[in-house]
């Protein structure tokens, strides 16, 4: 038993979640304005990229067809992302309305 080495716990060694205060500090950074302008750049930048790569469909330089099919798929998510976060946006507002002072 001279020869070999002690074992030595392993929980030093573990990284250690995040506590309460850094999860809130963290979360707290966002708000909800921050994430609906996010939402409307993605929409827009993904419109933009539908309209590039249409163009280069239709000029013959686009080398991948496919390209543009997933364009467009990635536009009509992130349109429907953003209606679904201004829906929730008015249910949200209209429940506060709701609640008598």
């Amino acid at each position: 038993m001279n020869g070999i080495p002690e074992i030595a716990p392993i929980w030093g060694a573990m990284p250690r979640k995040p506590g309460a205060a850094e999860v809130q500090q963290e979360t707290s950074a966002l708000s909800f304005t921050d994430i609906f302008k996010s939402a409307v750049r993605q929409a827009n930048e993904a419109q933009q990229e539908v309209n590039r790569t249409d163009y280069l469909l239709t000029t013959g330089q686009l080398e991948n067809p496919a390209m543009s099919s997933i364009a467009i798929a990635e536009a009509e998510l992130s349109v429907q992302m953003l209606a679904q976060l201004r829906t929730k946006a008015l249910e949200a507002y209209n429940e506060l309305i709701r609640i008598s002072l």
